[in-house]
């Protein structure tokens, strides 16, 4: 690599911009808990060192090459977005609790489709890697090692935000916790659309 520290550097900004793998955890924290979070973190991590591989492969260049694909997956994951966040505008509390097992696999699948319809990423993983390669380097053993950096420093950061935002909301009143509920999936809402508007 040419230079560690600035890897780490850009990766670790990269890592704490929000985007909507952030709104997905903070969304998923405040409506079923941790450890449903913590299983979206991973679903979502899955997704990140997927998309690290395709562009270390080559195979996510074809995705940017394609206009269609883009803005397949583009349009994919506004839709993802948007219908989470809006069955947490509309969901009706029942007074059957939901099995921890049910939401962890569904916090699983959230975090895993959300980040495998985010184009941007092929984007990053294509613009990112050869900044950071020598010339003659092996590609491709180089690049996954990038990629799991980055999904060890995304793990390491949702993990700690899913457990801050699930102990304040413990803290808080069930009222409350609902209006973090909503407040969520308006933001989940609002990053989809803007997803979908974004030029590419």
């Amino acid at each position: 690599m040419r230079s560690l520290p600035e890897f780490l550097l850009v990766a670790l900004v990269v890592t704490l911009t929000p985007g909507p793998a952030t709104a997905t955890v903070l969304h998923v924290t405040a409506r079923h808990g941790r450890a449903a979070a913590l299983a979206t973190v991973v679903g979502n991590s899955v997704g990140v060192f997927v998309w690290g591989a395709l562009a270390a492969l080559g195979i996510s260049s074809l995705v940017l090459a394609s206009d269609i694909a883009y803005a397949a997956l583009k349009v994919v994951g506004a839709i993802v977005l948007v219908v989470i966040g809006l069955r947490s505008l509309l969901r009706r509390h029942s007074g059957e609790p939901i099995a921890g097992t049910a939401r962890r696999r569904a916090g699983w699948r959230v975090g895993l489709v959300s980040s495998l319809s985010n184009p941007k990423l092929a984007v990053f993983f294509v613009a990112l890697f050869p900044q950071f390669l020598r010339p003659g380097a092996p590609v491709l053993p180089w690049s996954l090692a990038m990629a799991a950096v980055i999904v060890t420093l995304d793990v390491l950061w949702f993990s700690t935000l899913s457990y801050t935002v699930d102990r304040a909301g413990s803290l808080l009143r069930p009222r409350i916790h609902s209006t973090l509920q909503r407040v969520t999936g308006t933001v989940l809402i609002g990053v989809g659309v803007r997803l979908a508007a974004e030029a590419r």
